[in-house]
């Protein structure tokens, strides 16, 4: 990348940061995919329609995921040239739009999840330090959702016993209130108590606990049970904590607060997990069934 085009990323995730308040890690994808367009452009700065209308070209061998996320973000940057007048014209329009698909979640029933909690906890009223680690991991993956990047940079002074939930920095750096559970609290405390001191609820070596060794734990506790392993991951909990919310009468509104979702069309890939009960929540609860069923309001 040209030493101009950098200067022009670099202002364009500048403002990601401050006025979206991009993470880091979306700030490194726009960087990625930016500098990918900059290697068969030559020039982003100065790059015409026609050059973007070929670079769709270069882009066929790519996942249409890919192919969208990268138009995407060329889109953003050029929108961004012309809002600060460093273009007087917005060249994105000759870029590919892939229709992608968005993959419906894999699905732990509550009965599999019942299991490995059980499991869990049998395990940790053993006493060994890991065991009930590993209990109160699960507990917060399943019983508040959060992602597993939120969990396992949790600091030790976040929960605390009086609080019945925390406030957490998660993605896109908002904040959001995560409930947590009796059983999670107590789990928690269990672990805690004789655990070494460490700034981290979860530590790992010198730092947090990783990611990787965070999916390995919940995978061995998956096929402890019976459950192929592959089946399981801790965003799989995520979306089990989600899809058994709904199905037990949550609605989009709350559950999008309770995942962090900025944007409710993300929220929505849920609906699929129930179909018939959401139809038996209309037929109930709607005024006109009501009225047919005689019933007063």
């Amino acid at each position: 990348m040209s030493p101009d085009d950098r200067a022009l990323v670099d202002r364009f995730c500048d403002m990601l940061a401050a006025e979206a308040g991009a993470s880091r890690h979306t700030l490194a994808a726009y960087r990625g995919d930016l500098a990918a367009a900059a290697a068969v452009l030559g020039s982003l700065g100065a790059a015409d329609a026609e050059a973007l209308k070929a670079l769709g070209g270069q882009w066929t061998a790519l996942a249409a995921a890919t192919v969208a996320r990268r138009s995407s973000a060329l889109r953003r940057f050029y929108g961004f040239l012309v809002e600060e007048g460093l273009r007087a014209d917005d060249p994105s329009d000759g870029l590919p739009r892939p229709k992608v698909k968005r993959p419906l979640p894999r699905l732990l029933s509550t009965e599999e999840v019942a299991a490995m909690l059980s499991d869990a906890a049998e395990r940790a009223v053993a006493g060994a330090p890991l065991a009930r680690r590993n209990h109160a991991l699960l507990e917060l993956l399943y019983g508040s959702g959060l992602r597993a990047s939120e969990l396992v940079s949790l600091p030790r002074r976040s929960v605390r016993r009086s609080d019945p939930f925390l406030i957490l920095r998660g993605k896109g750096e908002k904040e959001r209130l995560v409930p947590i559970s009796d059983a999670a609290h107590r789990a928690i405390a269990n672990w805690l108590d004789g655990a070494d001191d460490s700034p981290w609820l979860f530590p790992g070596g010198r730092g947090p606990l990783s990611r990787v060794r965070l999916f390995q734990i919940v995978r061995a506790m998956a096929a402890r049970v019976g459950i192929a392993p592959e089946r399981v991951s801790p965003h799989v909990l995520r979306h089990a904590f989600a899809t058994h919310l709904l199905e037990g009468g949550a609605d989009l509104r709350t559950l999008q607060a309770l995942l962090g979702h900025a944007d409710i069309a993300t929220t929505q890939i849920y609906t699929h997990v129930d179909s018939r009960r959401l139809v038996e929540l209309v037929n109930e609860r709607h005024p006109l069934a009501r009225r047919h069923r005689g019933e007063s309001d």
